[in-house]
């Protein structure tokens, strides 16, 4: 199982040992966007969803997960977050949402893991509160914008432009 790290020689799942390596302040962006019909939108934008405000509870519920994810990932590590946040981008033209979630973190392990779960859980939000309205939602393009900190340092995902928008 060479070059990966959740194996042991004999091949099982373990968790990795982060024990040596040097605490360090480690942070990741991933973004991601939902697709919803121009009723879901109007509702959204106009704060008019039954639910109630839907951007408001799915950027709570993104920061929620993101404190969650070692509970969610089965071989996460548990990290002590120091900040997060998720912000919304609408699009009206082809009435989407996009969502960017932002983790920082001192550690001795990145928390991209925690900015994907954060996108994904807000986006999940946001369908399950305009349900009702829409079914054929699609949530889509979640990827990782940029990490930093740790041995490997800096990485800007190629697949994103300058407005970090995927180019796929």
């Amino acid at each position: 199982m060479e070059g990966f790290t959740h194996f042991d020689s004999e091949g099982n799942a373990v968790m990795v040992d982060v024990s040596e390596k040097s605490v360090t302040e480690r942070n990741a962006v991933a973004a991601g966007r939902i697709y919803v019909n121009d009723d879901v939108y109007r509702a959204i934008v106009t704060k008019t969803a039954k639910k109630g405000d839907v951007l408001g509870v799915a950027r709570i519920a993104g920061i929620m997960a993101v404190k969650r994810t070692a509970e969610l990932i089965p071989l996460c590590h548990t990290l002590l977050i120091q900040k997060c946040g998720v912000d919304f981008e609408l699009n009206e033209e082809n009435h989407s949402i996009r969502a960017v979630c932002t983790v920082k973190v001192g550690g001795q392990t990145g928390a991209e893991m925690e900015a994907l779960t954060g996108v994904s859980v807000s986006l999940l939000t946001i369908y399950d509160m305009c349900k009702a309205l829409d079914r054929g939602m699609v949530m889509s393009d979640i990827h990782l914008i940029r990490k930093s900190g740790g041995k490997s340092g800096l990485f800007e995902n190629p697949e994103t432009d300058d407005d970090n928008r995927s180019r796929r």
